[in-house]
């Protein structure tokens, strides 16, 4: 149950950090940037969270595709 907690902040964070992606992408606006900061220790902390969560998911997606072929 704790995992399926964390799974679902760490989903939500990801793609908080997808849709700032898409921004830059897109329009070449950085919403973290223009909240926090150009690169200021807040903003660095948070694209920080967002990369190690990604890699989170990647065991994730593993768990996923492992339960999917039982």
């Amino acid at each position: 149950m704790g995992n399926k907690i964390i799974d679902c902040i760490a989903l939500t964070i990801v793609i908080i950090g997808a849709v700032n992606w898409g921004l830059i992408g897109f329009f070449g606006f950085d919403l973290v940037a223009f909240v926090f900061g150009n690169m200021s220790w807040i903003s660095r902390i948070i694209y920080a969270i967002v990369g190690i969560l990604g890699l989170y998911l990647i065991s994730f997606y593993m768990r996923l595709s492992t339960r999917s072929a039982e």
